[in-house]
């Protein structure tokens, strides 16, 4: 049997399964990819909203990482919900003593649901870790964030954010535009180290978009060192979570917004 890539995702944890770790995992198994975890906080939350975050001590965390690759290889990395400074600092302690060529930052700063997920402090953290990475993956509101801007309202503005998000130590930038409502398509812009990409879906009605961030970020992580480029790898995770959208309706999850359909290809079969 050929061995499978061995996907990590450092982030933290949603009991409703949706988000965080449980979605990672669920992307990973779904891809191809077997899964491992470093939890860096627990939250109290479900479809509707997070009601608690209880953050793991930065220490620990450290210790997970490196107790995990002292005897598991990697294949790829995926970084999610960091919490805080110290922890983002942590972690690019760790990505500094151990460098990876196909690492995936998701700079988590704010829920579905609308809570704040990363602390205000931390943002300039994130801005630090973005050059140990080979990918970042903020949506309209992360990117102007990480910028102290406006968010895009249109692709060129996209294009000139995902620039700026470069000049500033980003090798790569994937901004999801799933938030801009004014079209019927959702567009994604991936600039890469020398090309740029605009991936386009039809835009799905439903209310069932939890965790689709956490998703989007683990299937590139879980197809990269499966597929010949980070365009690629975008483009198959694009069409992939699209149709997780669209089955995402038949799970019936909670009473706010729901997950996306991780298993839809292997439960529809």
């Amino acid at each position: 049997m050929s061995r499978p890539p061995v996907a990590l995702t450092i982030a933290g944890s949603d009991p409703s399964g949706g988000a965080g770790i449980q979605a990672d995992l669920k992307t990973f198994s779904a891809l191809g990819a077997y899964g491992t975890a470093v939890i860096t906080a627990l939250t109290a939350q479900n479809t509707r909203g997070v009601s608690g975050v209880h953050v793991v001590p930065t220490d620990f965390v450290t210790a997970q990482l490196e107790t995990l690759v002292d005897d598991v290889r990697l294949d790829a990395i995926k970084i999610g919900m960091l919490a805080n400074a110290d922890i983002v600092a942590g972690v690019g302690d760790f990505l500094r003593r151990h460098p990876h060529e196909h690492v995936v930052l998701d700079p988590v700063m704010v829920a579905t649901s609308g809570d704040r997920l990363l602390d205000d402090d931390a943002v300039q953290a994130v801005r630090e870790l973005m050059p140990l990475v080979s990918l970042i993956t903020p949506n309209l509101a992360e990117a102007a964030a990480l910028l102290d801007t406006g968010p895009a309202t249109t692709v060129a503005q996209m294009r000139l954010q995902a620039a700026s998000l470069k000049e500033m130590g980003a090798q790569r930038v994937l901004i999801k535009g799933g938030h801009r409502r004014d079209s019927p398509q959702a567009v994604d812009l991936l600039l890469d180290v020398d090309a740029e990409a605009l991936l386009k879906a039809p835009r799905v009605n439903t209310v069932n978009t939890h965790g689709t961030g956490c998703t989007l970020s683990s299937a590139l992580a879980a197809l990269r060192p499966q597929r010949e480029s980070w365009i690629e790898a975008a483009s198959d995770a694009k069409s992939w979570l699209t149709a997780a959208l669209v089955a995402a309706d038949s799970l019936q999850i909670g009473h706010g917004h729901g997950p996306v359909h991780h298993f839809h290809q292997i439960w529809g079969s």
